[in-house]
Parts: C-alpha cells; sequence; structure tokens
C-alpha cells in the first residue's frame, strides 16, 4: 500500500519539474556563488583606479602606488574581471619598470599577455598597449632583441587602426626608436623620432613628450657620432627640449613635475647645469605643494 502511495505521488502534478535544490549545488562559502556555476563579473573601477595611481606618482609615494594597484588587482581576480586584471597587469608593468624591478614587471607582463589570448583581444588596441609597455619594459632591462619584436607587433596594430589616439602612437614611436638606437640602429631611430615628433604636435600639451623625444635624439647622436663630432646637433636637441619644457602653457601638474625630474639628468650630462638645476628645482616645489594638498 505504501509502495502504490508513493507511485501515485510522483505522477501528481509538478513533480516532474525539477526545482533549484534539485540540481544547485551547495554555494561556496568563500565566493558565494554556487560550484561549477561561472561567478557574476564584478569590474573594477578602471578609471578611479588609474586616477589614484596618478596622484600616488605624483607625490613619489611609491610604495602606496604599490599596495594600490596589488589590491585592485586581487579585487578584480576576486570579481573575475578579466579586462580590470588586464589594465592592473598593465599599470604594474610600468610600476616595476620604474622601481627597477626586473622579476615583477616581466611576471606581470607575461600575465598580461595570457590575459589577452584569454579574452581574445591580440588584434586589438589595447594587445598594442601590452605589447608596447612590455617592450619597453624590456629595453629598460637590456631585452632589446625582445622589445624590438613586440614594437613590431604593436606598430602593425598601431597603424592598421583608425581608432588608435594620437598620444599612444607618439609613445610607441619615441619608445621603439631608443631600442633601435640601443641595437646601432640609427637610420630607423630617427624615422621613428621624427614621426613621434610629428604625432605629439597634435596631442594636447604634446610637447612633454616632444621634448622626451628631442632628449633621446641628442643620445642618439652621440651614441652615432661621439660628442666631438655630433656637439652641434646635440645642443640643437637640446635648445629644443628646453623650449617646449618651457611652454607657458603646460599645467604645472605631478607629470609635468616628473618629466623635468627626469630630464635634468640629460641637459647636466650634456653641460646645461644651469637648466638641469632649474628643471630640478620646478619639480621639487611641484611635489612639495602636492605633498601639502595631500
Amino acid at each position: 500500500m505504501k509502495i502504490i502511495e508513493r507511485d501515485e505521488k510522483l505522477k501528481s502534478p509538478g513533480n516532474h519539474i525539477l526545482k533549484p535544490e534539485d540540481y544547485v549545488e551547495p554555494r561556496c562559502v568563500l565566493c558565494g556563488d554556487p560550484y561549477g556555476v561561472t561567478p557574476e563579473v564584478k569590474p573594477v573601477p578602471q578609471q578611479r583606479i588609474i586616477q589614484k595611481m596618478d596622484e600616488y606618482m605624483s607625490r613619489r609615494d611609491y610604495e602606496g602606488a604599490g599596495r594600490h594597484l596589488l589590491y585592485w588587482l586581487e579585487e578584480a581576480r576576486f570579481g573575475s574581471d578579466l579586462k580590470g586584471q588586464l589594465m592592473i597587469c598593465n599599470e604594474l608593468v610600468g610600476y616595476y619598470r620604474k622601481m627597477s624591478d626586473r622579476e615583477n614587471a616581466f611576471i606581470r607582463g607575461e600575465e598580461a599577455l595570457r590575459l589577452l589570448s584569454e579574452l581574445h583581444m591580440e588584434d586589438s588596441i589595447s594587445a598594442g598597449t601590452t605589447y608596447v609597455n612590455l617592450a619597453t619594459a624590456c629595453n629598460a632591462f637590456q631585452e632589446n632583441q625582445r622589445a624590438l619584436e613586440l614594437f613590431y607587433k604593436a606598430k602593425l596594430l598601431y597603424e592598421s587602426s583608425g581608432q588608435t589616439r594620437p598620444d599612444l602612437l607618439g609613445g610607441l614611436y619615441n619608445n621603439m626608436a631608443l631600442t633601435c638606437a640601443a641595437l646601432g640602429r640609427f637610420d630607423e631611430a630617427g624615422d621613428l623620432y621624427e614621426k613621434a615628433l610629428s604625432v605629439m604636435a597634435d596631442v594636447t600639451d604634446g610637447e612633454l613628450e616632444q621634448a622626451i623625444t628631442y632628449l633621446n635624439m641628442a643620445n642618439a647622436i652621440e651614441y652615432e657620432h661621439g660628442l666631438e663630432e655630433g656637439d652641434e646637433e646635440i645642443c640643437t636637441c637640446l635648445d629644443k627640449a628646453l623650449e617646449l619644457l618651457d611652454t607657458p602653457t603646460l599645467p604645472r601638474d605631478g607629470y609635468y613635475a616628473f618629466v623635468c625630474e627626469k630630464c635634468a639628468p640629460t641637459f647636466e650630462y650634456y653641460g646645461y647645469f644651469l637648466a638641469g638645476k632649474e628643471l630640478t628645482g620646478r619639480a621639487e616645489e611641484i611635489y612639495s605643494r602636492l605633498s601639502q594638498d595631500r
């Protein structure tokens, strides 16, 4: 009798419909998502992360900048935000390059390349930016042949897209020229420097990047011809760079201070001691003001 009642009950309306408790696995106690179910993507605030990173760097709070990026990388991982992870890994490559941390720069660079593949974005502008970031790190750590290969990949993507921002293209040309000069490919480096100057002429506040390009050109002239033979050309590049840095419309912000600080030693190396001292003073004044506004 009990068996008959059980069979009849199973035949009753609605009992053939599976309910969530019949097939959904228990939720993970750590993330709250059911086991075996793809978690919902929770994007990190990319623009806010970059803005905060700029604030840290403008105050030269390098430890704070590193903690900031690593915190948000974990948040992006926790939220299954692959695009957020890609952006932050790119930022970390640049950060570790500035900190002269070769190992971690390359670790984050390889992670960024893996994320590009996972996202199927190898042919995107974002891929070009990733290649440039990693290539610049390779150049900084004397991996010039690998750097050049990555720059060529980025160049192909940037130049084949009508959506590439001029500042990205200018940065590519300038950094790629550095690698070419390091490899003794001076004609190619010269062409790329001229392209960088031309592109950055159409970018708002592009004078800073143009100034850096002129200083890089001075270095390339020295490498190719030596100080004595290249003296006149070197001085011309230095004068143009100094004029650009003195552009009155440039905002005197953290990035301006960073560029002044970066350029000062080059001026001093070539005997422009007063210019180097002036640029260092400008940078210190800005950093001091930003620290007080903290």
